[in-house]
């Protein structure tokens, strides 16, 4: 035993989370990976979509050092500090650096290629004027690629970073070359718009709309990637934001309303109906209806009095409670949802950009073919500036303007057609999963359901059913209750406008009493009947029976002395969810129905909608195991939720589909949101981000497919400049059309 001790400190491991800086693709998140892990004892995962890094390791390491080691590798890390929300606040948007690049960019490069473009605009001097509205798009605006290729290059890699850097400035340094020693300077100078082959000394042209149109088109792909990453932390946000702000604390006797960081274990705090329960606890006095189905996914409401726990960031729905903290802060349930969702992000897999793998073998190829043409060149005895014009030539024709168009493009028509059809797209990453989807686990509550108690049947025992609704209803609007409120409104929506009520009592924990149009009307449980032998007809008895096997709540009615009927209230399946999962089954898709509630209401809708497999009775944390357990069975998986229970089971899943009409949490750690509440929409948003992807893919083909065809000729020597300016047009003209296809899509939804 004395060893263990002795030797549990340096054995033992400890887990930390680092914020890395400066990571501009998914090889950055794997060169800091590999260096982390080059430590003894330190197992990490980087992840470039989050922008962070999990790191375990030993306990006699100090975690500077693991700052210190991503230093090395180039990048910035930063060790969290203590919760707290004032840094969340206080933490710099990076979109608002690439925004202002972008719009810097936009109009200066505007006028730079319409002048190249349309030689009837080329007035005297117009190549010096290109020059100055290009040179801060090249150095400036482009300053984060140029940044990323230097870092790349220390570390012997290339991306698209590096092949972006190194065609922009060849383009430019080649311009300047033209403009200040060769002929491109002179005055009257003009780019004519000729589709010829033939070998040029190159030291008459200019490629700075080249130069300047990659930076913008690039820098505008980069922005709404950034600005779609800044999301990923709003789950936690949105999570904290459903506690309390502030709790009434029983001291000497008097209320006390303090901000609920102040509270303590132990102290006593006063909750009225409608006020959310400020932390985790332990009822000492009252009783109610605590409504918990933002947390639990349990629909009906759960009645509860002195000794009972009740959670933090729930409804009270009923009456006054008075509350003993016994967790408060990180320890509550909320804080142990939000450290879930945030470990199910984390732990996503790295996403590798389909531009980045392409650019990956790419880049490599068109260095080194450009090398080899400057070498050949020098070699066969040709001039200098023969040899490196044709060099320069391969970088440019290989510099991909499409390949900046091909993502944003197509996600942009997509995203956009997505949202007239009620479907938001988080970001490019998103697509990938949809194709590899496999299996879809549904939540009931608010998804595949209505998340809303309502009348469903009425059971009479010689009663008219009429008066039954007018008796029960008239006397169920008079309490707060959410069940009571089921009663009423479904009464409304039958008979109309219902009578006054006097001499009403509300019976916690039994139900309602009071005199409607002369009679002593009862409405709630049996026993509440039963105190007042007005016992249950078989019949009756019956029903009720039926119900609650169903898993749906049963509320007995009885009047001058005796029981006369048996009202059903149930979360009622959405009228489409069926021909929803008819849909999902045909795009290859398994659907799982996944829930909080009990077993008997969870397979009652599974019946109903036509779902095989029924998971029940599951919590937030072990929605997540449920989901990992599919995914260890070589599943992929896609998660449909609502509530804050479904977060970080949605932030786990390969596919997060969140309901708009639900939670911001669950929209927040989703991929995508659904805006209507109609799970058919979740078959469409499958179908158009395949639809999506294969844009992306055909347009990332394309635009390289322009480039290469081009290279040999570049390589030769033979590559006119405005070979190369039609090529780069008509390729980012081709992957725009393309794109702009995406707006045919249609809803399966009439």
């Amino acid at each position: 035993m004395t060893s263990d001790l002795q030797n549990s400190p340096k054995t033992a491991a400890r887990d930390i989370e680092l914020a890395i800086g400066g990571m501009t693709c998914a090889s950055c998140a794997m060169r800091i990976e590999r260096k982390l892990n080059k430590l003894d004892g330190v197992t990490a995962t980087v992840n470039y979509a989050t922008e962070k890094a999990k790191v375990t390791f030993p306990a006699d390491l100090d975690p500077d050092t693991l700052v210190a080691q991503v230093e090395a590798a180039g990048y910035s890390a930063t060790v969290p500090r203590p919760e707290t929300a004032e840094p969340e606040a206080a933490e710099e948007d990076p979109a608002r650096s690439l925004r202002q690049r972008l719009i810097g960019s936009l109009v200066l490069s505007v006028p730079v290629i319409v002048l190249a473009m349309v030689p009837a605009l080329q007035f005297t001097y117009w190549q010096w004027i290109s020059l100055t509205l290009a040179a801060p798009v090249i150095v400036w605006a482009a300053w984060p690629f140029h940044k990323a290729a230097w870092t790349n290059l220390r570390h012997g890699a290339a991306t698209m970073d590096t092949l972006v850097s190194m065609g922009t400035l060849a383009a430019f340094a080649w311009s300047l070359y033209a403009l200040l020693f060769g002929s491109a300077g002179v005055p009257g100078m003009t780019h004519p718009f000729e589709l010829t082959i033939e070998r040029i000394s190159g030291d008459g042209n200019i490629y700075l709309e080249v130069a300047a149109g990659v930076t913008t088109f690039i820098l505008a792909g980069r922005y709404f990637e950034a600005r779609s990453k800044r999301r990923a932390g709003a789950a936690l946000r949105a999570l904290l934001e459903l506690g309390a702000k502030d709790v009434a604390v029983l001291r000497n006797g008097r209320e006390e309303r303090i901000p609920v960081e102040q509270l303590a274990v132990g102290d006593r705090f006063v909750v009225r109906p409608g006020e959310k329960i400020a932390t985790d606890g332990v009822i000492t006095e009252g009783s109610s209806a605590v409504d918990a189905s933002m947390l639990t996914g349990e629909s009906v409401p759960v009645e509860v009095g002195p000794g009972d726990a009740v959670t933090g960031a729930t409804v009270n729905s009923g009456g006054r409670l008075v509350v003993r903290a016994t967790r408060v802060g990180a320890d509550t349930q909320l804080a142990q949802m939000a450290k879930l969702v945030e470990q199910a992000q984390t732990g996503k897999a790295a996403v590798q950009r389909l531009a980045d793998r392409i650019s990956a073998v790419f880049v490599p190829i068109v260095i080194a073919l450009a090398a080899g043409t400057l070498a050949f060149w020098l070699g066969a005895g040709g001039t200098v500036s023969a040899a490196f014009t044709a060099a320069v030539a391969v970088l440019i024709i290989a510099c991909p303007c499409a390949l900046g168009l091909a993502t944003p493009t197509a996600l942009l028509v997509g995203t956009g057609r997505g949202a007239q059809l009620g479907i938001l797209i988080k970001g490019p990453e998103v697509l990938e999963s949809t194709r590899r989807v496999d299996t879809i686990v549904l939540d009931k509550t608010g998804t595949v359901t209505t998340g809303k108690m309502a009348l469903t049947d009425v059971h009479t025992d010689g009663a008219d059913t009429d008066e039954v609704l007018r008796l029960a209803g008239a006397l169920e609007s008079a309490s707060e209750h959410p069940i009571a409120q089921a009663i009423a409104t479904g009464a409304r929506e039958r008979v109309g406008d219902l009578p006054a009520v006097e001499d009403f009592t509300n019976l916690e924990g039994l139900g309602v009493q009071g005199i409607v149009d002369g009679k002593a009307v009862l409405v709630g449980r049996t026993a509440l009947l039963a105190d007042w032998s007005q016992h249950l007809s078989p019949e009756l008895a019956a029903a009720k029976a039926t119900a609650e096997q169903q898993g749906k709540t049963a509320v007995a009615v009885g009047w001058d002395g005796r029981a006369r009927a048996v009202l059903v209230v149930a979360d009622t399946v959405k009228p489409t969810s069926a021909e929803a999962i008819g849909q999902l089954r045909g795009l290859g898709l398994t659907p799982v129905l996944l829930t909080g509630d009990n077993e008997a209401v969870a397979k009652a809708v599974a019946a109903e909608v036509g779902i095989e497999t029924v998971i029940a009775e599951v919590l937030p944390a072990d929605k997540v195991d449920v989901v990992q357990r599919l995914q260890d069975e070589d599943k992929v998986v896609a998660m449909v939720g609502d509530g804050v229970n479904d977060a970080a089971a949605l932030a786990q899943a390969d596919l997060g589909l969140a309901m708009g009409t639900g939670t911001d949490v669950a929209i927040e750690a989703s991929d995508l949101t659904l805006v209507r509440g109609d799970l058919r929409v979740a078959a469409d948003a499958i179908r158009l981000s395949r639809r999506t992807l294969r844009t992306i893919k055909g347009n990332l083909f394309w635009a390289f497919a322009y480039n290469i065809a081009a290279l040999p000729l570049a390589a030769a020597g033979l590559l006119n400049p405005m070979i190369a300016g039609a090529a780069m047009a008509f390729s980012s003209v081709f992957v725009v059309s393309n794109s702009l296809r995406l707006r045919g899509f249609r809803s399966t939804i009439g």
